[in-house]
């Protein structure tokens, strides 16, 4: 398949011509890939896409990131983080400086489909983001269910001092992970709380814009005013914290342990709220 350089388009623009299947945001007419969307297209060996500017994450160094694997090469694994650029981690990165692409089996560390903690250590926009996993609390995601919001909404996500996103995980007795570029993973003691969880995240994303959101929140999940104050003053988390230590039980030594906190013994898998 052509590879196609990746470059900006508004609907109505013409990508490529020839048999190539569309994907996202993209239609095909007669033998022409057209957009749909403002954004940037590129290829893949499923198909063309154009990614969406509204609410793209542009990677940021020292970001700390959620990832889905996508594939490998004989180096280093690509990973889907949710922007225009896909990222990569080098197998050394898991294997240790000893790692030999003719030894070790990659897939058997991260396969397609695994998401993994991540931080962001290169990007200068000429190449894509390069990841880490070598710091604490980084690392495989062993469970849980994922979804994805617009990166722009993760700080109100998360609240003053963490108070949103705190009001959320107590109400529906669930852990919410949060990645900078706006892919969450949600575990609980059971589905009810998970699914309250997500229509709770996605009110938080429609009406960010909005006043008295936290109320709006609040009666979603039937809160108390007198018990959110309490359980706020007796947390100590901030916005920052909470995005950097969300995962403490994964790290990259032991990526292939299951994370205590987390009762979901099921992989990641992504859901789409009511």
């Amino acid at each position: 398949m052509l590879e196609i350089k990746k470059r900006y388009v508004i609907p109505g623009d013409v990508i490529i011509e020839g048999n190539y299947r569309p994907l996202m945001n993209v239609i095909k007419k007669d033998n022409f890939i057209i957009a749909t969307r403002i954004g940037i297209a590129e290829s893949s060996k499923d198909g063309i896409k154009v990614i969406p500017l509204s609410g793209v994450y542009i990677p940021r160094i020292n970001d700390i990131v959620i990832g889905k694997i996508i594939d490998n090469s004989s180096l280093s694994w690509e990973v889907d983080i949710n922007a225009c650029f896909s990222a990569h981690l080098p197998a050394q990165d898991v294997f240790g400086r000893d790692f030999s692409p003719a030894k070790d089996d990659m897939k058997k560390r991260l396969a397609p489909g695994d998401l993994v903690t991540a931080r962001i250590i290169t990007f200068d926009r000429t190449r894509d983001p390069m990841l880490t996993i070598q710091e604490k609390d980084l690392g495989k995601i062993s469970n849980g269910e994922f979804l994805k919001i617009s990166s722009t909404r993760v700080p109100r996500l998360i609240g003053k001092r963490g108070s949103m996103i705190q009001t959320i995980e107590q109400a529906t007795q669930t852990r919410i992970l949060i990645g900078q570029n706006g892919i969450l993973v949600v575990t609980g003691k059971n589905d009810e709380g998970i699914a309250l969880a997500f229509k709770a995240i996605k009110l938080v994303e429609e009406e960010a814009h909005t006043s008295n959101l936290t109320q709006k929140v609040k009666d979603l999940l039937n809160v108390s005013e007198e018990i959110t104050q309490t359980e706020t003053n007796n947390s100590s988390v901030n916005n920052e914290d909470y995005v950097n230590n969300s995962n403490p039980d994964n790290n990259s030594n032991n990526m292939e342990n299951d994370n205590s906190s987390n009762i979901n013994t099921e992989s990641p898998k992504e859901v789409q709220p009511n």
